[in-house]
Parts: C-alpha cells; sequence; structure tokens
C-alpha cells in the first residue's frame, strides 16, 4: 500500500504542476518528446501521492501507471499526448489571465490529469486507486489499449478526465468512432491524347465518395464523413491512384456493423479499377448506460451536474464497451480542444478536484455491478457496526 496523508486542493499548487506539464510538449508519435512528458506526468503523480509511478514502454511512447496498493477498485484514465506540433509552445506558452489558463493540452488534457491527482492526493488513503496515463490517445490508442482494457477490468470501475463537456458536463456516453482509408488503382494515360487508354482513378474516387457519405443516417446517430482525398500526378495525366479517408460515428453495435459491411462490400464503377479498404470502427460506442450508477454518484456529490453524450471518442470507449462502470469527462472545464483558443477555467479546478475525491470515496464504499466493497470500505463499515 502507498503510505499517503490527506493534503487540501489548492489552485496555487495546481497550476503550478499545469504549467509544467505544458511546459513540456508532447505530441502523438514523437519519441522522445513523449518519454520526457511521461517522466513529468511520474514525477509530479509521486510528489503529490507517494510511491513510484512506473513508466511502461511501448512502441508509441511511455505510458505511466501507478497504484495505490491493495485490492485493485477504481481505474483513473488520462493520457500525455496532445495533437499540437513541437513548436507551439513558443507561439502560444502558458498563460494565466482573466480567469483562464491557456497554452497547447490545457483542456485536453493536461488539466485534467492534475485535477485527478491532487484530487487523489486530497484523499486519507489511495489504497485501491490506479492511475493510467497513455502515451497514444490522440492517435487510436493502438498500443496502450490491450493495458487499458486489463486494469479496467482489475479495478471494476473506471473515471476519464478528458475535458467536460458545454457548460462543464460530464460525458454520459459517446459514439463509437473509426477511420476508413480507400486505396484506389486505375492506369495512368495521356489526358490530351488518349484518355480513354487510362482508368481514371480520381473519377472513381468520386463516385465512391458520394456513395459513402449516403451511408450516413442522422436519424440512428450515424455520420459517414470524408475527410481526406488525393488524386494524380500532374495536370496532363489520367490519375492511376487515389486515396479517400473517411470519419465515422455510430451510436450503436448494429450500426457498426452495417458500416463496416458496407466498406467491405464496396466495389469499382470503372472496368479495370482496383479498390483496397482498410480500416474499421475502432472504438466500440460508449452508451448511457455504462455510466449510470457512476453519474448517480457524482451529481450526489456536486448537485445540478449536467451529463451530455458526445460524438468524440476517449479510451472510456473501450472500458465501457467491456462492461466496465465508466464516466467520462471529468477533467477540465473549458474549450477549444485541439485548436489553438483552448482553454481551461481557473475557478473549475478545485470544484472538480474535489469531485474526484467524493467520487473515489464514493466507489470504494458502495459496490458498483459486477464488483465488491474495497478492503478498506469494508473495514469501515465494520468500525460504523
Amino acid at each position: 500500500m502507498t503510505m499517503h496523508r490527506g493534503t487540501a486542493v489548492r489552485v496555487d499548487a495546481m497550476l503550478d504542476d499545469l504549467r509544467t506539464l505544458v511546459g513540456i510538449e508532447s505530441p502523438s508519435r514523437d519519441l522522445d518528446a513523449l518519454r520526457a512528458s511521461a517522466e513529468a506526468v511520474a514525477a509530479m503523480i509521486e510528489s503529490r501521492l507517494g510511491g513510484r509511478a512506473v513508466l511502461v514502454e511501448s512502441g508509441a511512447g511511455p505510458h505511466v501507471h501507478w497504484s495505490g496498493g491493495g485490492d485493485p477498485r477504481v481505474l483513473v484514465l488520462g493520457h500525455h499526448d496532445t495533437v499540437f506540433p513541437l513548436g507551439t509552445l513558443a507561439r502560444r506558452p502558458f498563460r494565466v489571465a482573466q480567469g483562464r489558463a491557456t497554452g497547447p493540452g490545457v483542456f485536453d488534457m493536461l488539466g485534467g490529469l492534475v485535477q485527478a491527482v491532487h484530487g487523489l492526493a486530497a484523499l486519507d488513503d489511495t489504497t485501491g486507486v490506479e492511475i493510467l496515463v497513455t502515451a497514444d490517445e490522440e492517435v487510436g490508442s493502438g498500443s496502450s489499449r490491450v493495458l487499458i482494457e486489463e486494469r479496467a477490468r482489475a479495478c471494476g470501475a473506471v473515471l476519464v478526465f478528458e475535458g467536460a463537456a458545454e457548460g462543464g458536463a460530464l460525458k454520459t456516453g459517446r459514439k463509437g468512432c473509426g477511420t476508413f482509408e480507400l486505396s484506389i488503382r486505375g492506369r495512368a494515360a495521356h489526358a490530351g491524347l488518349e484518355p480513354a487508354a487510362g482508368v481514371n482513378a480520381l473519377v472513381e474516387a468520386a463516385h465512391q465518395v458520394l456513395d459513402l457519405a449516403a451511408l450516413s443516417w442522422p436519424e440512428t446517430g450515424t455520420t459517414v464523413t470524408p475527410t481526406l482525398a488525393s488524386a494524380g500526378t500532374a495536370d496532363n495525366v489520367v490519375p492511376a491512384e487515389a486515396t479517400v479517408t473517411v470519419d465515422v460515428r455510430v451510436e450503436s453495435a448494429e450500426e457498426t456493423a452495417r458500416i463496416e459491411s458496407a466498406f467491405a462490400d464496396l466495389r469499382p464503377y470503372l472496368d479495370g479499377a482496383e479498390i483496397v479498404v482498410r480500416g474499421s470502427v475502432g472504438r466500440p460506442p460508449m452508451p448511457e448506460s455504462a455510466s449510470e450508477q457512476l453519474f448517480r454518484l457524482a451529481r450526489r456529490l456536486l448537485p445540478g451536474l449536467e451529463g451530455t453524450a458526445v460524438g468524440g471518442g476517449s479510451d472510456g470507449n473501450f472500458t465501457a464497451a467491456l462492461g466496465v462502470p465508466t464516466l467520462d469527462g471529468l477533467g477540465a472545464v473549458g474549450g477549444g480542444a485541439h485548436a489553438d483558443h483552448e482553454y481551461l477555467v481557473v475557478d473549475a479546478m478545485v470544484p472538480r478536484a474535489r469531485l474526484v475525491t467524493g467520487l473515489v470515496n464514493a466507489i470504494r464504499d458502495e459496490p458498483v455491478p459486477g464488483g465488491r466493497p474495497h478492503a478498506a470500505a469494508r473495514d469501515r463499515a465494520a468500525d460504523r457496526d
């Protein structure tokens, strides 16, 4: 067990830690930057909570894992990679002004990590708590998914510290999401002398884009959105190759199956064209039922707290799909994720950190479906008897 004594939640201490993390840029896939970021996250955890934070090596960069010891009961889940390239900090440094903290990653999701750790530091006992901070959430969690699922099953309840929804609402449901890529092969020819001798990969791509966009069913929450396309090598050559990238969002397993089947069944329109499809709905939907019990606990702690289903995905999609109770959007209150105007509301930091403290205590006191009270909760109950 990690020895720990609760400390008061202080906004100045949280801002100091946030300044440190933002000052170490951590774009996904940059292994050197991610190592420096992981080391800083581990140092913050050890400084505030004691014990040892372990770097879990992966091909996508180091993940950070910490345990308070004892029977695992709750997993605090986050990520330290960001979408911003190296150099962003130079033009958009960390600042606190007019009640807002700004800088790359403050909302998604370094602010949430800081609030989570400080909320846990206010506990008198961190037994049964685990923290997992991954290095590849922004690029699909390919290297971390197995670890996330393993620790979620072991703990039995998951708190995800992605940024809050609008107005500070928690994220009680998420769409499943995935990316598909079509690689189209045609045949080059001179566009002026003998265009009919070619097989125009761009024209084939245009047919496919229209068909794919028609797969959207707004009434079921399904969106199929072509987002990137490229074709051709010169303005006087029939394009021999084209690629199309498509973003997919779904709310149910049935829609996942329909969309994946539709992509698998794609056939070319033009004689001589070939299509290769890659991709899947990589993050399964997170149904609102997965958050129901934990959201009730959160509302008991903060009456009036709202919850909402959102279109974006997170690692909470994976844990909810296992049937593990999962509550998301517990991180920073703010906005502008992935944008230059990203910000965090400073006045919300302390209440959100205290929500962490209360939720962990409540989870350890009350069994979740399929789980059992943590040993510390059983001891407290025995003392009350």
